[in-house]
């Protein structure tokens, strides 16, 4: 399997966090990262891509999203909130439905078997 780096050229100069080895991430999980003080969610998809977003479920207000039920929406790759059931596309963070919530991401990448989060 290839896991592609997702990163713009422009976000390789930041600062990377390590989170845990691409290998100990199961597919369709989500495992939470502190970084820069920070709880991030990082997510593994079936296809091996990753995503990362932030944590905090806006409507509970728990650090649960990382908790969540990865899926899809019209083919996108989702995650829904164990606490309340809203779904948020892990690509932009925003909530499928109530679009005028929206969820920080982060740019997420694998060097050397490590999954590495930024939270710039």
């Amino acid at each position: 399997m290839t896991v592609l780096d997702q990163t713009p050229p422009s976000a390789r100069r930041r600062e990377w966090t390590p989170a845990c080895s691409y290998g100990d991430m199961l597919p369709e999980r989500g495992v939470a990262v502190l970084v820069d003080g920070r709880q991030v969610a990082v997510f593994r998809t079936f296809d091996g891509v990753l995503y990362a977003l932030d944590n905090l479920d806006p409507y509970s207000g728990a650090y649960v999203l990382s908790r969540g039920i990865v899926g899809t929406r019209n083919g996108e790759p989702t995650v829904a909130s164990p606490m309340h059931k809203q779904v948020f596309s892990l690509v932009t963070g925003v909530c499928v439905d109530d679009p005028d919530t929206v969820v920080p991401t982060y740019p997420v990448r694998v060097s050397d078997g490590i999954v590495e989060v930024s939270a710039a």
